[in-house]
């Protein structure tokens, strides 16, 4: 017999039952659908990190107390979180650093700290940035009213503040902050200038928008805040990364131990932040394709219940003559179309959905995943419809035209 007429005879079958068909290919839909979008979210999220460290500066190195960094290249957590009470970093290593000249540009030490900030409409947890002018470069930190503090500044140990654009909207909403007064820690500091927004701190960590930037000498004169936090060092090329990097080792190892300092690279940490997203994007679409195989169960039993309702159909054309083969094919196609049209509606969904998140967040549908949730969706249908085209297809034709 013709496949062709095999095929018709499969999509008759599938049209003769429209609402069994949609509900069969629901299972499939959902499941397509789910895994597009959740690696599409895991897709964004890697977007959305890449983004956030561009507008935080390039070509930077992070010197950083203690051995944050373990022999494997991953970072030591336990380590991290003591190595600012145990801080060695000092004034006399940004000398040094400086020092080196090419290929290390701009250095600047930054002492960060949880802080109280208040003004006359009302107070907000911030995170406070002691450094020098230098750091507005090295962190890509504009304003976008006023100025950022200047080496006077610093050398003077002003009290002068730039706040993030969260502080400016919560505690001066509809007022030029300009020259106003506010209170860090219950120390009154001038307002010279307002960050321009980041947007960041949305899927956790320091939201540096609430952040406020004040002088470096000014953190230990007036906020008792010493302890150096880490020190950046601008590379002047992309491809001198590594030299300087041996640079500023050799440079350290002169005052302090192996162990009392890390270098780290932002592409370093970068790069250990995408293998952790892309673990989780693998994840979320492993925990998806759970839907599909529950999908492929539900073609399963509803094919099965086909061949129940149709066994005296099945009979009679086995007795006209058609080949076990003939059967086996047909309900083969039926399964296949079912999944495959689940599988196109799921598509489409998913991409939508993705548009749709995208207004917001950068989900980002990825071909690769689309083509293996189209792939897994129609393998499904195919082997999930085997073990009922089989009994089809061994049905006895006079068993079958006696089946009541």
């Amino acid at each position: 017999m013709k496949f062709s007429i095999l095929a018709k005879s499969a999509i008759t079958s599938i049209l003769r039952n429209k609402t069994r068909s949609f509900l069969t290919t629901l299972g499939v839909i959902i499941g397509v659908l789910s895994v597009i979008l959740l690696t599409s979210i895991g897709n964004g999220l890697t977007v959305f990190v890449e983004k956030q460290f561009e507008t935080i500066g390039s070509n930077l190195l992070i010197i950083s107390p203690g051995e944050i960094v373990s022999e494997e290249g991953g970072f030591n957590q336990e380590a991290a979180a003591l190595s600012l009470a145990s801080s060695k970093l000092s004034d006399r290593d940004v000398s040094a650093l400086e020092r080196i000249g090419y290929p290390i540009g701009g250095v600047a030490p930054v002492i960060e700290g949880s802080v109280d900030v208040r003004s006359a409409q009302g107070k907000r947890k911030g995170f406070s940035v002691a450094s020098t002018p230098d750091y507005s470069e090295l962190r890509n930190t504009k304003t976008t009213k006023g100025r950022f503090f200047s080496q006077s500044d610093v050398a003077s140990s002003r009290k002068v503040v730039v706040i993030g654009s969260k502080i400016a909207e919560k505690l001066f909403a509809g007022v030029n902050p300009i020259g106003q007064k506010v209170t860090i820690n219950r120390i009154r500091f001038e307002i010279i200038g307002v960050a321009e927004p980041k947007n960041s701190g949305n899927f956790g960590g320091p939201d540096i928008d609430s952040s406020v930037y004040i002088p470096y000498t000014t953190a230990s004169s007036a906020l008792g805040q010493e302890k150096i936090s880490y020190i950046l060092a601008q590379v002047t090329q992309k491809e001198e990364m590594n030299r300087a990097k041996t640079k500023i080792k050799e440079v350290m190892l002169r005052r302090l131990n192996e162990e009392d300092f890390s270098v780290t690279d932002q592409a370093e940490i970068l790069k250990t932040i995408q293998n952790i997203l892309s673990t989780l994007t693998v994840g979320l679409a492993g925990i998806a394709a759970i839907s599909l195989v529950v999908g492929g169960i539900g073609i399963m039993n509803i094919m099965l219940v086909a061949v129940s309702e149709r066994t005296k159909e099945i009979g009679l054309r086995k007795a006209l003559g058609a080949t076990p083969n003939n059967i086996l094919i047909q309900f083969l196609i039926e399964s296949a179309v079912l999944s495959t049209l689940g599988g196109v509606f799921g598509i489409i969904l998913g991409v939508l959905g993705a548009l749709a998140i995208r207004s917001f967040f950068p989900a980002t549908p990825a071909v690769s995943s689309i083509l293996l949730a189209f792939g897994v969706s129609l393998l499904t249908g195919i082997v999930f419809g085997v073990f009922p085209a089989k009994k089809a297809a061994t049905l006895s034709p006079i068993e079958a035209l006696r089946y009541e």
